[in-house]
């Protein structure tokens, strides 16, 4: 089983099967007897709207486990769904994490596998995962670059031989782009919006650079007036959008520009012949390939299937595990 432990979702692959689950990393709790009432898509839905007793909780922030038993709890729900309820399963798991996470939080990932039943743990960075996911050469000694931008994290490394040559792992990705929205619509129209309508908001008229389209893409927004106090509508606009989500972006680019940098020489040529690929659901983001180019001047190309590239690289690991096992740190 290979699975895609993300901030904002989690991806699970079956040996044989595929992909067989994409659901929010979000575990709805009851406060008084903390039971999950709601895990996956379903406590996405109450995020924000739970009375007092039950709180929707994201057990990951930026890439890593924040609160150690909602995330077993989410696991083992997750496991159990793929195995159909059947209790004495006990799969080998692969699981992706952040290339910059500390020996604390890696023993954090594992440990929480291990007691949501897994027989035994490897861990593999998410770039490496991203980049066999996306179907790049891995193996072969060229070198390949790959930007996995996630929810809580971005990822950037160059790759060779099935090992890391560089990485730079920065905590700014979908989550800050759309923090970044929310500072934006407090402090320019006096509103107040959620972590979900800011998300909306992302989808619908967010971009990273301008293109002709995007001048004249408008969205009203609701939420709550700051000086009156009342719910409001706003309408909004693209390029407003994208000025609020520069700051982020801006982090994001210079993490490339400092990993291009580092390149040995020979493994750079190879990255101006070959191109940069973009995976992870930041890659969805309209103009951030564009954007990336004209910065760095190397043609950026985006993955077939951003959202899945990491979970169908652990996928491919689990399938080839003798060939692919030096990936493994």
């Amino acid at each position: 089983m290979g699975i895609d432990l993300g901030t904002a979702n989690t991806l699970v692959y079956v040996s044989g099967k595929g992909i067989v689950l994409q659901e929010p990393s979000v575990v709805a709790m009851d406060q008084n007897d903390r039971v999950p009432l709601a895990v996956g898509e379903d406590a996405k839905k109450m995020l924000g709207r739970t009375p007092g007793n039950v709180l929707a909780l994201r057990p990951l922030r930026d890439g890593v486990i924040a609160d150690f038993d909602t995330a077993e709890i989410m696991l083992k729900h997750f496991i159990r769904r793929v195995h159909e309820g059947r209790t004495l399963v006990s799969p080998r798991i692969v699981i992706g994490i952040p290339s910059g996470v500390t020996g604390v939080e890696r023993r954090a990932v594992e440990d929480a596998a291990r007691e949501a039943g897994a027989r035994e743990v490897h861990l593999i960075d998410e770039p490496v995962a991203a980049a066999i996911g996306a179907g790049l050469p891995v193996a072969e000694p060229t070198g390949n670059m790959i930007i996995d931008i996630g929810g809580g994290t971005t990822e950037v490394a160059v790759l060779s031989l099935q090992g890391t040559v560089l990485s730079e792992s920065v905590r700014v990705a979908g989550d800050e782009l759309s923090e970044a929205m929310i500072q934006y619509m407090k402090k320019v129209h006096n509103l107040v919006i959620g972590e979900r309508t800011a998300e909306d908001i992302k989808i619908n008229i967010g971009s990273a650079y301008p293109q002709a389209y995007d001048d004249d893409s408008i969205m009203e927004v609701r939420g709550l007036h700051l000086l009156s106090g009342l719910p409001r509508t706003v309408t909004v606009k693209g390029p407003e959008m994208r000025e609020a989500m520069a700051e982020p972006l801006s982090v994001i680019i210079d993490a490339v520009k400092r990993t291009l940098e580092r390149t040995p020489p020979e493994l750079a040529a190879d990255i101006v012949d070959r191109g940069i690929m973009l995976a992870g659901g930041g890659a969805l983001l309209r103009g951030l390939d564009t954007l990336i180019s004209h910065e760095t001047g190397i043609v950026v190309h985006v993955a077939a299937d951003p959202l899945s590239c990491v979970v169908l690289g652990t996928g491919r690991v689990l399938e080839n595990f003798k060939q692919l096992a030096r990936v493994f740190k």
